[in-house]
């Protein structure tokens, strides 16, 4: 009987089981990211280990955010064309506690301007609904529309 090959199937494993090297190559590729350090050797000695374990697992384990601790959601947004508008939009979002994941803004024509924001936010602290009337009470909104999420 052949065996099975299992090369490059994706699994989920909860830290506890995991070995020590593999949660400190995700440590090392964290603070390389974070830009805490300069060079995956520096990451390395951080965090206490070797460069062929960083590189030998580098490519090969991250971190998966757990979707049922956070939500995303997609807002669509027509405001006025004047100066501090959208960054009113963002302080408000931040008020929320909402981490902003894209903004994309188009040029304004007839004296406003489209607007599309997705942000993350945890399940539980936040309504959808709550995030359009909060943005909506903003000076220079014209309309809120959520077009994806909870």
């Amino acid at each position: 009987m052949a065996a099975k090959e299992q090369g490059g199937r994706m699994v989920v494993v909860s830290t506890d089981v995991l070995p020590e090297i593999v949660l400190k190559v995700l440590d090392a590729k964290r603070m390389k990211a974070r830009g805490e350090v300069s060079s995956s050797a520096e990451a390395c000695r951080a965090v206490g280990i070797s460069r062929s374990a960083y590189y030998k697992y580098k490519d090969c384990v991250w971190v998966y955010e757990e979707q049922l601790q956070n939500s995303i959601i997609s807002l669509y947004l027509i405001l006025r064309d004047e100066k501090g508008v959208l960054s009113s939009i963002i302080k408000g979002l931040y008020e929320l506690n909402m981490n902003i994941l894209t903004v994309n803004q188009n040029i304004p024509v007839d004296g406003v301007a489209s607007v599309t924001v997705s942000c993350r936010f945890e399940k539980g602290t936040l309504e959808a609904g709550a995030v359009k009337t909060a943005l909506s009470r903003i000076n220079g909104v014209v309309d809120v529309k959520i077009i994806s999420g909870e």
